[in-house]
């Protein structure tokens, strides 16, 4: 079966010429003789229409160009539909596609996407949302925030309300029920990942993969400000896997386990994000993994 590609460009993601890079899907697509089309993203995250334009049009792959928070919507609506996804990286921080290995350069990334080499990925729902790679709540919630109010983006702006975030933050209260257990605690965040980083290739979660059916989950728990430094430092370079026990929730300032769900309670109303996109915050939060979500290409 001939292959037909639709591609999504967010205009605002990242920075960037988007129109340098439209061109050069075009020109590179009719190098190699496939069919495509090329539609903007929605501001909105509405994409109702892409299943039957998917199934009308027999789109075999559906390429999204834009960062980790454009993923999540389009690759919910066609979970169900037999379609190759692909990532052109343009966002802040791309954790998802450097996670896979996709690199930020557009010429290498549309190389690997005409090899078709796909690879089962798993996803996870909050509270019945779709996440593709990384929920986090608290302080870094509270940058993603911070961030998405800035007229510049990039690394370096990201790198900013990071640091002033960190000098003023606070911890907040939580608990966590996994296998009849529970644990309450301070923390400054805790994040639920799929993917291994935040992006930017800033590994949170090392022992993470794409395809093996848990989550990783990553507690920062009250601590002094250079402590939270050394502790999150020691913690990726390690990246040991300690196990949803009392003794860790006790003894460890960093906790790092691995489950198919959990359930968090989030006393203190903290900031939540979802894939790097604000969402609105919750009291509790039922989290479960979504076993090969879709099919991803990859290198």
């Amino acid at each position: 079966m001939p292959r037909k590609i639709l591609f999504f460009i967010n205009p605002v993601s990242g920075g960037g010429n988007k129109l340098r890079l439209e061109k050069k899907i075009i020109k590179r697509c009719t190098e190699k003789k496939i069919d495509f089309e090329i539609l903007p993203t929605d501001k909105n995250g509405n994409y109702s229409f892409l299943e039957e334009k998917i199934y009308k049009g027999a789109f075999t792959d559906v390429v999204i160009c834009g960062g980790d928070g454009t993923l999540g919507p389009i690759i919910s609506s066609i979970q169900n539909n037999n379609v190759n996804i692909g990532i052109i990286p343009t966002g802040s921080g791309n954790g998802l596609a450097f996670t896979a290995k996709i690199p930020r350069a557009a010429n290498k990334a549309l190389d690997i996407i005409f090899k078709g080499k796909t690879k089962m990925t798993d996803a996870f729902y909050v509270n019945g949302q779709f996440s593709c790679m990384l929920c986090g709540i608290g302080l870094d919630a509270q940058v993603a925030l911070d961030f998405s109010l800035q007229k510049k983006r990039g690394l370096t702006t990201y790198i900013r309300q990071t640091f002033k975030n960190f000098l003023s933050a606070k911890t907040y209260l939580f608990e966590i029920k996994n296998r009849q257990l529970s644990f309450t605690f301070d923390a400054f965040f805790l994040c639920i990942a799929n993917s291994n980083q935040f992006g930017n290739h800033f590994t949170i979660a090392p022992k993470a993969k794409l395809n093996d059916g848990l989550l990783d989950i990553i507690i920062v728990k009250k601590m002094s400000k250079p402590s939270v430094i050394w502790s999150v430092l020691k913690q990726i370079k390690t990246g040991k896997v300690r196990g949803y026990e009392e003794e860790n929730f006790q003894n460890k300032s960093v906790v790092y386990f691995q489950t198919d769900k959990l359930q968090i309670i989030n006393h203190h109303l903290a900031p939540v994000h979802i894939d790097g996109d604000v969402a609105e915050t919750k009291k509790i939060f039922d989290i479960e993994i979504l076993p090969s979500a879709f099919r991803l290409i990859v290198p």
